[in-house]
């Protein structure tokens, strides 16, 4: 990526802290199963939980788009920082049903304002041709948070040491003090932004899911994040039902999971500057259809295991090529562009709903079976990618 050339690492650093501290959102998957624990929740009562933060996506992304006209992206973000500090700050205190949910929801609207403006912010530090790839590199480092956050909460519930009876909720306040590094960073760092786009409302906003292609990638963006969610929360699941292992030992399926999804982000930051978008797309989602037939038929734990791996690298770069495929598509609405894409991450919303549903009838399977819907439409999408 040359991205430096520009604006150089001074700039480009805490942005991608930035992103860093938009990978606390995915701490959910493995917080819902440890409150599901302590709490004694059945799994469509504890999936609630990802559910309430992926929410606030459909609440608030239109409206920060809309908000980034006035104060800006950088103001934005840094906004977007201090609510997801407050978010990370209640669960230290207490770890009541009350105060988890207000937790998630908090983190769930700091997450809808920073990633409907750091996304377009981005767009101000790197060229137009070098998006896809530069988004990529920023989901790279959101997927380190990611993978991090199970080893951090298993740690915290593991240790025989005093620490102040947090157990694993201890990565909420290692995490918040990466949170206000980057309020503190960023704050200080000077981004000479683009002229705001022409003000726009929400009719006019929502006026742009009138085009076709636009239309599709919202949808495509909303199954990304369901199999994103669904696996990081299932996983789990999956191999406490078939393996007969506790939380604990299981809780390295989610890691695992943003392992390999660091992995694909990192690779793809460098081969979607040399390979069409359209064909590692096409490769990206085939991975994850063949994981979810592993999922569908095996209770072999390398099995499983594998599907995990390859759920994580087809998954790693489908929002990058879907919001640079739209972004680009309408260049001159960027602001709106990202909020209505952003609005679509409410699919961690729809699909764990389903998914706890399904398995609370059928088992882990009937959970497979709804991630599988979506890859099925990301399979259709394929033919409608433009480069």
């Amino acid at each position: 990526m040359n991205a430096t050339n520009k604006v150089g690492y001074g700039t480009l650093i805490p942005v991608m802290l930035c992103f860093f501290a938009m990978g606390f959102v995915d701490l959910v998957g493995i917080a819902s199963n440890y409150v599901k624990a302590d709490l004694g929740l059945s799994d469509s009562q504890a999936n609630i939980f990802p559910s309430l933060v992926f929410f606030w996506f459909l609440i608030f992304s239109v409206p920060t788009g809309i908000l980034m006209n006035k104060i800006g992206r950088k103001k934005t973000v840094l906004l977007s920082l201090i609510v997801t500090f407050v978010s990370l700050l209640l669960p230290i205190f207490d770890d009541g049903y009350e105060v988890m949910l207000a937790s998630f929801s908090l983190l769930g609207i700091g997450n809808a304002l920073m990633q409907t403006s750091l996304n377009p912010l981005l767009s101000n530090i790197i060229s137009g041709n070098k998006l896809a790839s530069s988004l990529t590199f920023g989901q790279f480092i959101k997927a380190i948070a990611s993978f991090l956050a199970p080893y951090i909460a298993m740690w915290g519930a593991t240790q025989t040491i005093p620490d102040l009876g947090l157990g694993w909720r201890v990565l909420f306040p290692i995490y918040m003090l990466v949170a206000i590094i980057a309020i503190v960073w960023l704050g200080v760092t000077p981004i000479e932004e683009e002229q705001p786009d022409k003000a726009s409302g929400f009719i006019a906003c929502f006026k742009l899911l009138g085009r076709p292609f636009i239309l599709l990638c919202f949808i495509g963006i909303i199954c990304h994040v369901g199999i994103d969610v669904g696996t990081n929360t299932t996983a789990p699941k999956i191999l406490m039902e078939r393996l007969g292992i506790t939380l604990d030992e299981a809780g390295f399926a989610a890691s695992l999971y943003f392992i390999f999804r660091t992995i694909g982000c990192l690779s793809g930051a460098v081969l979607l500057q040399k390979v069409p978008a359209k064909l590692f797309f096409v490769i990206s989602v085939l991975l994850m259809l063949g994981a979810m037939g592993i999922l569908m038929t095996s209770e072999a734990k390398s099995m499983l295991y594998l599907a995990f791996a390859l759920i994580g690298l087809g998954n790693s770069n489908i929002f990058s090529i879907v919001f640079s495929q739209a972004i680009l598509s309408v260049p001159e609405k960027k602001n709106e562009i990202s909020g209505l894409m952003i609005m679509g991450l409410f699919g961690g919303t729809v699909f764990p709903l389903f998914m706890g549903f399904a398995s609370d009838a059928v088992g882990q399977s009937g959970a497979v079976a709804v991630m599988a819907i979506g890859v099925l439409y990301l399979l259709s999408y394929t033919l409608k990618i433009k480069y």
